[in-house]
């Protein structure tokens, strides 16, 4: 039992020490979002936007998000995020959050959906 009660509390502390918004949504999770109406977002370079994106997808690179949240829309509305690898949409979905947009999503890579 002692084991038990110590892997649940290892769990629960790696829990709170994850940072806020660490958490990428999976495939199904992207696909009902964005059928729902979510924006989806893609924050790489305009360069890259230019050599493939999803489908829909509007370009705000992160480098520059903050002087363009206007684009982003209003902050009560879903948003799910992409980029590459998932660094840059890990730190955009942070931006966003900052600002006050409360219905993000990240997706992490491209590839995932």
């Amino acid at each position: 039992m002692e084991l038990g009660f110590a892997a649940v509390l290892l769990l629960l502390i790696g829990y709170l020490a994850w940072p806020k918004g660490g958490r990428v949504i999976g495939r199904d999770e992207a696909h009902r979002l964005v059928g729902a109406g979510a924006l989806l977002l893609d924050v790489r370079t305009p360069e890259e936007f230019a050599r493939g994106h999803l489908p829909g997808a509007r370009n705000v690179p992160v480098q520059v998000l903050e002087s363009r949240l206007a684009e982003v829309g209003d902050p009560a509305a879903p948003v799910v995020v992409y980029c590459r690898s998932g660094a840059r949409s890990a730190r955009a979905k942070a931006i966003l959050q900052g600002h006050g947009f409360n219905a993000v999503s990240d997706l992490g890579g491209m590839d995932r959906y």
